[in-house]
């Protein structure tokens, strides 16, 4: 079963939404050091009950929230996804030393992430969202 794992909350301004995680929530925000803004959130203790996420620049999606779900094998999660209906729409990405992601939409048109954990994952990849973001640059 795929349980939630990781939330991406897009923003017009990534400073100014953290600010305000910050103070509402007392949310902690490091930036990953990419050639984009992506701000990892850290929003409790790790003994806690919650998940971690991000907060990040609006892309070709006007979603607010990507929720992300994990899954024991990616290609298994990708044809899934497939095989219930939905799509997967972008390329497998690794996100070095933690997994490898994609972006899917559901019957739905929502966008949510599938996501294998996997430490040997391609040192030098981009984080989740780099590639849509990249492109958008250019």
């Amino acid at each position: 079963m795929g349980r939630l794992s990781h939330f991406e909350i897009t923003a017009d301004d990534p400073e100014r939404a953290a600010d305000f995680y910050r103070k509402a929530f007392g949310w902690e925000f490091k930036d990953w050091g990419g050639p984009f803004k992506y701000l990892l959130a850290t929003t409790g203790p790790k003994d806690d009950i919650g998940i971690d996420g991000a907060v990040m620049p609006r892309h070709d999606t006007k979603q607010p929230v990507i929720n992300t779900i994990s899954v024991d094998n990616w290609e298994k999660g990708a044809q899934a996804v497939k095989d219930a209906g939905g799509t997967v729409v972008s390329e497998k990405n690794a996100v070095p030393g933690q997994g490898y992601f994609a972006y899917c939409r559901d019957t739905e048109g929502n966008v949510f992430g599938i996501f294998e954990a996997n430490p040997a994952a391609a040192e030098g990849a981009a984080p989740v969202g780099a590639a849509q973001e990249q492109s958008k640059q250019s």
